[in-house]
C-alpha cells in the first residue's frame, strides 16, 4: 500500500499518490458503485477463518490440484502435515491450534469507506510455538492474503482486500495460496489466477541474524557514545577550569556541548547577526516535518481513507498540500546568507577566495552526520520495528546498498531514480548551488550591480524555461491531474535554483547598503506587508476554487503559470519580511521571529532534518491495527514523533556532529586573517574550538570559512538543512 509512495518526496506528489497508492483514483472513488448482489457476495468472506477450517478438517493430498501435476516434496509433505496437527489439535479444542485461526483477520469493515485491510492478530500468530514430539515444533507465520475480490466480481477497480492470515511455518505462501484459494472458490465460486499471498509479506518470530553492515552501524555508533561518555565524565570529575580543559576531549563532552547549544544569545547584541532568520527557520523546518507527518498519516491503514477527498478540500489542507514552500524558503535563506557572508570577508581579504578549503569544510561539515543516517536507516530501522506492516514503510531503504554513494557524493537528484533517503535531495540542489556559488561572488565582487542584473536574467531564464517545460510537455504536479512529472520539476537543481538565487540577490542588496537605515513612512511599510502577505497567501490558496473534484479542471497554462510563478514569488515575499524585520518595521511578527527561544532548535537543525523521517518511518511501521485519519490524529501524532525527532537530534548533534565539527576545526589550517596583532581571541578560538564550532565569534568571519562563517552560522546554523554557509 505505501510502496507506491516511495518515490514521493514532497507532500503534494505524496498526497496525490497515496490515494493512487491504493488503486483507486479520484474519478473511481467518484462514481464507485457497488450491486447488491455484489456487496452480499463480498460479505460471505466475513468468517473466512471458520470457512477454512470447516473446509480442510477432513482434506487429503488427493484433494490439492497443486500435486495434480507433480508429487510432493519434503516441504510440501511437513507443510502438510503441520496442518493436519492444527486441524486435529482444533477439533479436540487445543488452546495453540484456537490462536492460529483466531488471529486470522476477517472482512474489513468500511469496504465502502475504501478500507480494505484487517490486520488480524499478528502478535499472536507469531508467538505459538507449539511442542511436537515426533518432528520440529509448529510455529506461527503471519503472511498478509491478497485477495482481488472487486476484479473476481467484474468491477472495475484495481484494489485487492488484504486480510491477516496465520499458517505454520513450514508453509510457503505459495503453499498458503493454494489452500486459500480453494477456500475462496468454495465461498463465493470464483477463482483468481494472481497469487494471493506474497512471501515479502510474511514474518514468523524468528530475526535473521546481523549482517556485517549492521555490526559496524552499531559499532560506530557505539563508539561514538562512549568517547562522549567517557569525554563528559573526564569533564565533570577532573576538570575545574574550564579555560584548562584539553581541546580535543572537550569536543567530545556532552557538558560542554549542552551548554553551548542552549546557550541563548540576547537580540541586537551582535549588529552582524539577523534574529529574524532564526524563527524564519525552524518554523520552516516544522512545517517540513508537519509535511511529512501528513504523507505518513495518509498512507497509514486509515480505516476511513475516503475522508481525504473531503479533507482535501478544506483550506487548511492547502498548508499542507503547498507545505513544499518551506524548502523554499531554506533555499532562500541559503543564497542569501551565502552571498552576504562572503562578500564581506572577501572584502577584508581583497576579493581572496580559497575555494577548494571551502568545498572541503563544507562537505566535511555535512557528511559525516548523513553518512551515519544512511547506515541506520539501512540497518537500524529493520531492528526497531515489528508488525504486519513493518516491511511495508514509506520507502525502501535497500535501494542503498545500490546508491549511497550517489548520496555521499550529493548528486542523487540527477544519477539515479533510486535515492538512497529521498529526503536528502535538497541537500544535493543546496550542495550544487553552493559549489556553483564562487562564479556568483567573484561577479559580485567585481562587477556589483550588474552581476546582480545577470543574476535576476538568470532567474527570469529558469522561471520561463519551467513555465515552457511544463507547457510543451504537459506536465503537472496540481493533485488532480498529477502525471508523475515530480522528479522533473521538482528534485532537478536548475528547476529549483530560482529560490536561492533570489536570496541571493537580496543578500547583495542587504551588503551593498549595510549600515544604512531606510526610513519608510507608515503607507510605504503597510504596502509591504500587505503585498508580501498577498503573495503568501496566492502560493497557498490560489487554487482553491479548482482543488474540488467537482469543480472546474485547471488548465495547463494555468498550472504552467502558477507553478514557476509561484518559484520566485515566495521568496519575493520572504525578502520583505526579512527587510522589514532588519530595518525595525516587523512588529509583532519581528518579536516572534527573533525570539532567543529559537536558537536551540535552530542549532539542531541539520540533525532533526535528516533524523525526522527516521522516527516517522519507525512509527508508521509499528501499526497492528486499522488507524483512523483526521487532522487532530496528525496533530497529535506529529507532536509525538517531532519531539522524538528532537531527541534524537540532540543525541546525534552531541556525538556525531559537534564532535566532528569540533575536530575539522582542530585539524583544518586556521582560514582566518588576523585583524589584531596581539589577538586574545584567536588564543581562545585555539584553546577552545568549541566556540568555533558554535560560531560563538561572528566578529571573525571569513569567507574562505563560509559553511563557519559566524553571520551566517548564528542566522543558520553549521550544517543546517537549506542554509549551511
Amino acid at each position: 500500500m505505501v510502496k507506491a509512495v516511495a518515490t514521493l518526496l514532497c507532500l503534494l506528489c505524496g498526497l496525490v499518490t497515496t490515494i493512487n497508492a491504493s488503486g483507486i483514483n479520484v474519478e473511481q472513488q467518484q462514481h464507485f458503485q457497488m450491486e447488491p448482489m455484489d456487496y452480499q457476495q463480498i460479505r460471505k468472506l466475513q468468517s473466512l477463518n471458520l470457512k477454512f477450517t470447516e473446509y480442510f478438517q477432513n482434506i487429503t493430498v488427493k484433494d490439492l490440484d497443486m500435486f495434480s501435476t507433480r508429487l510432493p516434496n519434503r516441504d510440501d509433505l511437513q507443510c502438510i502435515a503441520d496442518m493436519g496437527q492444527w486441524m486435529n489439535d482444533l477439533k479436540s479444542g487445543r488452546l495453540w491450534s484456537m490462536k492460529m485461526i483466531d488471529s486470522w483477520g476477517s472482512l474489513p469493515s468500511g469496504i465502502l469507506y475504501f478500507n480494505f485491510l484487517d490486520m488480524g492478530n499478528y502478535g499472536e500468530c507469531i508467538k505459538i510455538n507449539k511442542q511436537v514430539s515426533s518432528g520440529p515444533s509448529i510455529k506461527g507465520k503471519y503472511c498478509f492474503a491478497e485477495i482481488p475480490i472487486l476484479k473476481m466480481l467484474g468491477i472495475p477497480v484495481n484494489r485487492n482486500l488484504k486480510i491477516g492470515i496465520c499458517f505454520p511455518s513450514s508453509c510457503s505462501a505459495a503453499q498458503m495460496g493454494v489452500f486459500l484459494g480453494k477456500v475462496i472458490q468454495q465461498v463465493i465460486g470464483l477463482t483468481s489466477s494472481m497469487s494471493l499471498v506474497n512471501e515479502k509479506s510474511c514474518r514468523t518470530n524468528e530475526r535473521e541474524p546481523l549482517d556485517g553492515i549492521a555490526i559496524l552501524t552499531i559499532v560506530l555508533l557505539s563508539i561514538f557514545a562512549a568517547l562522549a561518555l567517557l569525554a563528559t565524565l573526564y569533564d565533570y570529575f577532573l576538570v575545574s577550569d574550564q579555560a584548562k580543559f584539553p581541546a580535543l576531549i572537550k569536543i567530545f563532552s556532552i557538558r560542554a556541548t549542552s551548554r553551548s547549544l542552549f546557550r541563548i544569545t540576547p537580540p541586537k547584541s551582535n549588529p552582524n547577526v539577523i534574529e529574524c532568520l532564526h524563527g524564519m527557520r525552524c518554523l520552516s523546518l516544522i512545517w517540513v516535518v508537519f509535511g511529512h507527518e501528513y504523507m505518513f498519516g495518509l498512507a497509514n491503514p486509515n480505516i476511513n481513507r475516503i475522508s481525504f477527498l473531503h479533507w482535501s478540500e478544506s483550506p487548511f489542507a492547502q498548508t499542507i498540500i503547498h507545505a513544499v514552500f518551506s524548502v523554499d524558503t531554506f533555499f532562500f535563506l541559503s543564497g542569501m546568507l551565502v552571498v552576504m557572508v562572503a562578500l564581506r570577508a572577501m572584502e577584508r581579504s581583497k576579493g581572496k577566495l580559497n575555494v577548494p578549503l571551502m568545498y572541503l569544510h563544507r562537505y566535511l561539515r555535512l557528511t559525516p552526520v548523513l553518512a551515519i543516517a544512511i547506515l541506520a536507516y539501512m540497518k537500524l530501522i529493520p531492528l526497531l520495528v515489528d508488525g504486519p506492516v513493518a516491511t511495508a514503510g514509506f520507502d525502501d531503504y535497500k535501494r542503498c546498498e545500490r546508491t549511497w554513494f550517489w548520496t555521499l557524493l550529493y548528486v542523487q537528484n540527477y544519477a539515479t531514480d533510486e535515492i538512497c533517503l529521498p529526503h536528502s535531495w535538497y541537500l544535493s540542489v543546496d550542495m550544487q548551488m553552493y559549489i556553483l556559488s564562487p562564479l556568483l561572488l567573484f561577479a559580485l565582487y567585481k562587477w556589483g550591480k550588474k552581476a546582480a542584473i545577470g543574476a535576476v536574467v538568470v532567474i527570469v531564464l529558469l522561471t520561463v524555461y519551467l513555465f515552457t517545460t511544463m507547457m510543451v510537455n504537459k506536465h503537472s504536479v496540481f493533485i488532480k491531474n498529477n502525471d508523475g512529472s515530480q522528479r522533473l520539476l521538482y528534485f532537478y537543481t536548475h528547476t529549483h535554483a530560482t529560490p536561492w538565487l533570489v536570496g541571493a540577490v537580496f543578500g547583495y542588496f542587504l551588503h551593498a547598503n549595510r549600515g544604512k537605515c531606510f526610513k519608510l513612512n507608515r503607507l510605504a511599510v503597510w504596502s509591504g506587508w500587505l503585498i508580501a502577505l498577498a503573495i503568501i497567501c496566492t502560493c497557498e490558496f490560489s487554487l482553491l476554487p479548482y482543488i474540488k473534484w467537482t469543480g472546474p479542471d485547471l488548465s495547463t497554462l494555468s498550472d504552467s503559470l502558477y507553478y514557476s510563478l509561484t518559484r520566485v514569488g515566495w521568496p519575493i515575499a520572504l525578502c520583505w519580511v526579512t527587510f522589514a524585520c532588519m530595518q525595525g518595521y516587523g512588529g509583532m511578527a519581528n518579536s516572534f521571529l527573533s525570539s532567543p527561544l529559537w536558537q536551540p532548535l535552530s542549532r539542531l537543525s541539520y540533525s532533526a532534518y535528516v533524523w525526522h523521517i527516521f522516527i516517522q518511518e519507525i512509527n508508521s511501521r509499528r501499526y497492528q491495527t486499522n488507524t483512523f485519519f483526521s487532522n487532530y490524529e496528525m496533530m497529535l501524532k506529529f507532536w509525538a514523533d517531532f519531539g522524538f525527532t528532537l531527541l534524537t537530534a540532540y543525541l546525534m548533534y552531541i556525538i556525531i556532529e559537534a564532535p566532528l565539527g569540533g575536530l575539522e576545526g582542530l585539524l583544518l589550517p586556521n582560514r582566518r586573517p588576523s585583524p589584531k596583532p596581539a589577538n586574545e581571541t584567536q588564543s581562545q578560538l585555539k584553546k577552545d574550538p568549541e566556540l568555533v564550532r558554535n560560531n560563538q565569534f561572528s566578529d571573525k568571519a571569513n569567507l574562505p570559512q563560509l559553511a563557519n562563517d559566524v553571520e551566517a552560522a548564528q542566522a543558520v546554523p553549521s550544517s543546517a538543512p537549506a542554509v549551511n554557509t
